[in-house]
């Protein structure tokens, strides 16, 4: 089966692909969610999952579909043309988040180490995840008295470590305007990845239990 491309399918096409482009700038939900997804893990110290195996992809006859290796070649030099004019390679390339800096190593460093000495007050409840992607103290008298100015301490580093992070995420990436979108995937994350049990603010600030 051979394609011939008119004038009004080739416009179509370009108005495709222009949409397309413009899709390229606005902010990588995907990317993002998988980027905090990665930090709230190693942050939580929580266990990586183990992919399951591909099955492999449908055949031919699984799908009931059948395509011609011929069909679309003729149009194949002008969508390349086109491709390579409308898209730039930056916009061409998968979405992706940059995570990777020192500033960015050290701050989840500084969060891992105090995982450990958070987790208690999470699991009793006296903090909670916050709906902005902050830590929140929830019930200080779950802590005892000579130990509350510690918890208090630990929250407020944590605070300035989450902000610094979103910051640092932002500039990274070239883009200190996504800051706002990336704490709210983040605060989003966190409660997902959080053990079962702990307390997290929903949109309008109320505790749950997860």
């Amino acid at each position: 089966m051979k394609v011939f491309w008119s004038i009004p399918g080739m416009a179509l096409v370009l108005a495709l692909l222009a949409g397309c482009v413009t899709i390229n700038i606005y902010f990588p939900t995907a990317a993002a969610e998988e980027a905090a997804r990665a930090i709230v893990r190693d942050a939580l110290q929580v266990p990586e999952a183990i992919p399951e195996e591909d099955s492999g992809a449908a055949t031919e006859g699984e799908t009931g579909a059948w395509h011609d290796p011929d069909a679309g070649q003729a149009a194949m030099p002008a969508l390349a043309w086109v491709l390579d004019r409308l898209i730039p390679p930056a916009a061409a390339q998968s979405p992706d988040l940059q995570i990777q800096t020192p500033a960015i190593n050290r701050i989840r460093a500084s969060m891992r180490d105090r995982s450990s000495q958070l987790a208690p007050h999470f699991r009793s409840g006296a903090i909670g995840f916050g709906n902005n992607g902050d830590v929140v103290i929830r019930d200080l008298s779950e802590v005892p008295l000579r130990d509350r100015s510690a918890v208090q301490r630990l929250v407020s580093e944590e605070n300035s470590d989450r902000e610094s992070l979103y910051r640092e995420i932002a500039r990274a990436n070239d883009r200190p305007d996504w800051e706002r979108q990336i704490r709210e995937t983040f605060a989003r994350v966190w409660v997902e990845e959080a053990p079962s049990g702990y307390w997290h603010q929903d949109a309008r600030g109320q505790w749950q239990q997860k």
